[in-house]
This record gives structure tokens, C-alpha cells and sequence, in this order.
């Protein structure tokens, strides 16, 4: 494989068990889109630009460090919706993303970080316009 990702392997008797880190990454970016509160992933620029260069392909706003023994740092970033208590929302995010990665990989999860990166608001429900109203045939003036 010619790629520059980094893996988190395991061997045993019936063969070895590799890991990407993107996998890593998209399962914590999937479990904090799906906590109530966040609005979206958040990346910066200079994130954006880091990755870029170290050609690492993440999920946006999400970046996962391996560690030895089977261990994992990850950075999240993400926009808050307005009217929810962001501590709250960032709280419910990292045990989300803790339970979710530990689950489905196996690796312990020593830190997470989160970074509020913003907040958005909801699109104001579009009032609906009433049906213009059908019009009745005019009479002929002739009849």
C-alpha cells in the first residue's frame, strides 16, 4: 500500500488487523454530527493547510493521533446551534465520540478535545402564502 496514512495494527495466530486512521476519524465525526446541539463539523484553515501538506485526508474537523498501547488522541471541531448550552453539547460530544470509537475499534480513547469553532441558527420556517384564489367565470355580456 503506497499511502501515507498512519495505522493502528494488531497481529494474532490467524493473521493482523490493520486500522486506518480515517477510519478513526470518520466514525468520531459521524457520532459528534449525530449528538443534538451540533450544527456541523467546524475545520480551520490552518488545519486545513496542515493536513494539505502532511497529506493526510481526515474528516473535516476531526484529526486522530495514534499512540502506543492501543491508544488514540482526537481534536474535534465543531458549530454549535444556537439555543443549546454548548458545555452541555461539547460534554454530550466527547462521551459520544469515546463510546463510539472504543466500540468499534477497540482502541482507548485518552483524550479527547473539542473546540467550539461557532454557532448557527436555524432558517426561520418560510410563512405560507395562501393559494391564490380560483376566479370565477365572468359572464358574457352578450347572453
Amino acid at each position: 500500500m503506497a499511502d501515507h496514512k498512519e495505522y493502528w495494527s494488531t497481529e494474532s495466530d490467524q493473521g493482523s488487523i490493520r486500522i486506518s486512521e480515517d477510519v478513526v476519524a470518520s466514525i468520531a465525526a459521524l457520532a459528534t454530527s449525530e449528538t443534538a446541539g451540533v450544527s456541523g463539523l467546524y475545520s480551520t484553515l490552518t488545519s486545513d493547510i496542515v493536513n494539505f501538506l502532511s497529506k493526510k485526508n481526515l474528516s473535516k474537523g476531526v484529526r486522530i493521533e495514534l499512540g502506543d498501547e492501543d491508544t488514540v488522541k482526537i481534536e474535534i471541531g465543531f458549530l454549535a446551534l444556537f439555543g443549546h448550552n454548548i458545555c452541555e453539547v461539547a460534554k454530550q460530544v466527547q462521551e459520544n465520540v469515546k463510546n463510539a470509537v472504543e466500540s468499534m475499534t477497540g482502541l482507548k480513547v485518552t483524550e479527547i478535545n473539542v473546540h467550539v469553532g461557532g454557532v448557527t441558527f436555524t432558517p426561520a420556517p418560510a410563512a405560507e402564502e395562501p393559494a391564490p384564489a380560483a376566479k370565477a367565470p365572468e359572464a358574457d355580456p352578450e347572453e
